[in-house]
């Protein structure tokens, strides 16, 4: 286990469990909101993550059980989001915001109560969000005065359709844990005394499976969903054919043959 931030008001924590990786947000005295050195921490550990082959998927949660999290630290909104600070801290926000979304290995977030702000954001930019039931999810930035940042609404688009992002952001108001199913803003929702056991079931099954594999298919879907009328094609098609080309392919087809599991290193 690692620590990312130091202060007693709150830390990004991180623990390595076999190929899972888990991002810990810890702040429950604030519903794990995130403080700017919380924010500012993100990037620096997604990289690291990235650079590890051991790593085969990425998990987000919050510490404890009554929140994923609040989204940012209101107590800062005085002094970091007025005037010239709130374009510093907005950009702080947003590295964090692509550092998740532009991971190129499988992301999920394990969530719990209170997901909210830029909490939910956090989660709309994995790619997976599994729930524990009594989930609440809102982005209430209109009740606050804020005004959205436009380069977060990709995210939002991502799982929701336009009208619902709409909904969201004009209502600032609480969605339920059905209603986050049924929107697709969540792609599971389960017990909450099952919720650990399921999702880390659900993460060794994707991180059981070939990484290049895994990585061309979340560039080809990020990359359709966010260029659709001129996609990459060729970056789209080495992918692929680095699969291919890959040791772990020869693996694949000689442990199907032998009726075996196969063993995957990437490469």
């Amino acid at each position: 286990m690692s620590e990312h931030n130091n202060k007693s008001d709150g830390q990004i924590r991180t623990e390595l469990d076999g190929a899972i990786y888990w991002i810990i947000i810890d702040n429950p005295s604030r519903m794990n909101a995130l403080n700017t050195a919380m924010w500012g921490a993100l990037p620096g550990i997604f990289s690291q993550a990235e650079a590890d082959n051991s790593i085969r998927v990425v998990m987000m949660r919050g510490a404890g059980d009554k929140a994923f999290s609040a989204g940012a630290d209101i107590s800062e909104f005085g002094t970091a989001r007025t005037g010239e600070a709130s374009k510093n801290y907005d950009d702080l926000n947003h590295a964090a915001f692509g550092a998740v979304m532009n991971c190129a290995k499988p992301t999920i977030a394990m969530v719990r109560g209170y997901c909210m702000g830029g909490g939910l954001e956090l989660a709309l930019c994995c790619d997976l969000r599994a729930a524990a039931e009594g989930a609440t999810f809102s982005i209430p930035a209109a009740k606050l005065g804020i005004g959205y940042n436009p380069r977060w609404i990709r995210p939002l688009l991502s799982a929701l359709s336009a009208t619902q992002a709409k909904e969201v952001l004009f209502t600032g108001r609480r969605f339920s844990d059905e209603e986050a199913l049924q929107m697709g803003m969540i792609s599971r929702l389960l017990k909450a005394e099952n919720l650990e056991q399921e999702t880390r079931a659900l993460a060794g099954m994707i991180a059981d499976n070939a990484p290049l594999s895994l990585i061309a298919a979340k560039r080809c879907i990020d990359e359709f969903s966010a260029a659709p009328e001129n996609p990459d094609m060729d970056a789209l098609d080495k992918l692929v054919e680095d699969c291919f080309e890959s040791e772990d392919y020869a693996e694949g087809r000689t442990a199907f043959v032998e009726k075996r599991k196969p063993v995957f290193h990437g490469k």
